[in-house]
């Protein structure tokens, strides 16, 4: 039992405490409350993972919560988008809810704040309520309405609720300690004004709760037994539980905010403005860019959701921030991947490769295998013939004994059909190599069961049968920016720091077989990388997006 606790992570020592300590197991609930105002991106993932994963763990409801509080920046799109990143990762929730179900409870309780003396209109101007809480190390200034009677404190809250003034000329404020070193803690900003149509309660409401005062307070009516968050609400801690305070009854859950670090990937930014900027400045093609740290980004890339849970099992739960290497990610798609993915051949930089002892109308189908690393992936026949394409740098003209692809007098194994020898090459004006004129071996076919057949030669290249081939367009994706922490220097804008060869396009030709793959299935370009179709494809126009490099020197510790 004892070796048992050792791997719990400090949550799970939480909750075990927890219920160590009277809490019943049927009370434990989560809930992951994503805001509707963009896509979400890799950080999201941690706390997706963590908040569902615990739900799993323990058979305990998760709630999926929208904090839609502020109507500006939130749209139907982004709420969609999240329901769809939560269930491809392959999380189940328990109910669909928003902050914005509880705006009539949020009122009625500010109501009840103000008429205890705890709450009151304030009529400055927010920088003015800005400057007056100034520092931890210095008092704040009360507000010159701090004591206002609270009958009328009720009739401007009620106005402000029906329309009368405009929007930023009044807030609604807590009376908690304007001198607590805690900033969060000098009378925060309950509601304000603001005259915008809300996605879901449209223009019922002219006020809107603060995220600190909507996001607890939502925890309590849903009956959150844990509301795990990122470190930057560690401060804002006091001032959930001293909300919580004044609504709490007796007998119920009283929901616990504890907080979690917050995922760094190198070479990635999870600012929501930032890539907000990426979007809106046509940096990317959208908020479902390859290039970009968004689940939507990563889905349409290749990655699939095992890579992304297990990349953040082996992150794990911590209390202190760092920055994981994106290496870890990749290796972790490329772990799943090969396990998953389809063998296919495709050339990406093709050279025509002409068997001049081969009949010149014959074809014939081989045998290849699908995917070496399942037992059950079967095989499928590809077509084979006279002319091929081959990856131009798997020629060369001369070589030395350290290259073990094609060269002239040299002998290679086409994959799953013959040996061949490079007899004399053609070439344009320019020097540049149009054709390579081989022999094969013709008793040397790869399972014939000939002696020639288990000749042994040091490489083995892929093809197409030009003949059969289907022309793809292929896209090689990199790092989106240069540096591992683009938006780590605050006097330098991120976008300085783009990858100009963050995407390059190829035209490559392609087995017959893709013609028949779905978009987003896991493909291995054998000898490349790993590759997806893209939604981008038509019948007449086949598109992939390179997922991830096939090796990389990376081991995981």
């Amino acid at each position: 039992m004892e070796e048992e606790k050792k791997s719990l992570n400090f949550i799970e020592q939480i909750i075990e405490d927890d219920l160590a300590n009277g809490l019943n197991k049927d009370q434990i609930r989560f809930r992951f409350p994503p805001e509707p105002n963009g896509y979400l991106h890799v950080g999201h993932t941690k706390a997706i993972c963590i908040n569902f994963g615990l739900g799993e763990k323990y058979n305990a409801p998760v709630n999926l919560r929208f904090d839609d509080t502020n109507p500006e920046k939130e749209e139907q799109e982004f709420v969609d988008s999240i329901m769809k990143d939560v269930e491809w990762l392959g999380f189940k929730w328990d109910k669909v809810l928003y902050a914005s179900d509880y705006f009539q409870q949020l009122y009625d309780w500010a109501v009840q704040l103000i008429k205890e003396g705890k709450a009151y209109v304030d009529e400055q101007p927010s920088e003015v309520i800005t400057e007056q809480r100034k520092n931890p190390t210095e008092p704040g200034i009360e507000s010159p309405y701090r004591n206002r009677p609270v009958e009328e404190s009720l009739d401007l809250f009620e106005r402000m609720k029906n329309g009368e003034f405009e929007s930023g000329s009044m807030s609604l404020r807590a009376k908690i300690d304007m001198v607590s070193p805690n900033m969060n803690m000098r009378d925060p900003v309950m509601y304000r004004i603001l005259n915008k149509p809300h996605h879901r309660t449209g223009t019922a409401w002219k006020i809107y709760p603060m995220y600190d005062w909507a996001h607890g307070e939502s925890d309590y009516i849903e009956q959150i037994s844990h509301s795990l968050c990122s470190l930057e609400f560690e401060n804002h801690r006091p001032l959930y539980n001293w909300y919580l305070d004044q609504v709490y009854e007796e007998g119920k859950v009283k929901n616990k905010q504890r907080e979690f670090a917050r995922m760094n990937v190198s070479y990635m930014i999870t600012s929501k403005r930032k890539l907000q900027r990426l979007v809106a400045e046509g940096v990317v093609t959208g908020w479902d860019d390859p290039r970009m740290p968004t689940i939507s980004g990563m889905r349409r890339k290749g990655f699939t959701p095992t890579a992304i849970r297990n990349f953040i099992d082996k992150v794990g739960v911590a209390k202190r921030e760092n920055l994981i290497e994106i290496q870890l990610l990749d290796f972790c798609v490329r772990e799943d991947l090969n396990k998953v993915a389809k063998r296919v051949m495709t050339v990406i930089d093709p050279v025509k490769l002409v068997i001049e002892n081969y009949p010149e109308d014959k074809e014939e189908w081989v045998e290849t295998e699908n995917n070496p690393e399942q037992e059950n992936a079967g095989t499928r026949e590809i077509p084979f013939s006279r002319e091929l394409y081959i990856e131009r740098e798997d020629f060369k003209e001369e070589a030395n004994n350290k290259f073990f692809r094609l060269k002239l007098g040299g002998e290679v194994r086409l994959k799953s059909a013959y040996i061949i020898k490079a007899e004399r090459v053609e070439k344009d004006e320019n020097g540049e190599i149009t054709t390579i004129y081989a022999t094969y071996d013709e008793k040397s076919k790869s399972g014939s069961g000939t002696e020639e057949s288990l000749r042994k030669v040091k490489g083995t290249l892929h093809w197409v049968s030009a003949k059969h081939a289907i022309p793809v367009e292929v896209r090689i994706y990199n790092q989106l920016f240069t540096v591992e922490q683009p938006d780590a220097e605050k006097d330098v804008d991120f976008l300085n720091f783009i990858n100009p060869e963050s995407v390059n396009t190829v035209q490559g030709f392609a087995e017959p077989s893709l013609k028949d793959v779905a978009v987003g299935e896991p493909l291995q370009f054998q000898r490349i990388g790993y590759f997806t179709k893209d939604q981008d494809s038509t019948d007449t126009k086949m598109v992939f997006n390179r997922t991830v490099t096939l090796k990389d020197s990376y081991k995981p510790e």
